[in-house]
């Protein structure tokens, strides 16, 4: 299964949010780097990471941009 990151970000309240509306419409979400985070002493430089299976990419975009739209990652290969 090949899996995509969809969010990036050190706000823990935001993290546990989208996790739980995630789940709560059924896409398997993962957070990595959680106890990294922690190891380094949460001065912020290693940011945890949301990733969703490829197949689920499109409808968990749709629910990240409307919980926090200001924060969307510009998807792959979109742009200059």
């Amino acid at each position: 299964m090949n899996l995509v990151e969809l969010f990036r970000t050190n706000d823990a309240v935001t993290l546990s949010y989208l996790m739980a509306v995630l789940q709560d419409e059924g896409i398997d979400a993962v957070l990595l780097d959680q106890h990294t985070s922690v190891l380094e002493g949460s001065i912020g430089a290693i940011m945890r990471r949301v990733v969703v299976p490829e197949k689920d990419e499109e409808a968990a975009r749709a629910i990240l941009a409307d919980i926090a739209p200001h924060e969307l990652p510009e998807k792959k290969g979109e742009g200059a």
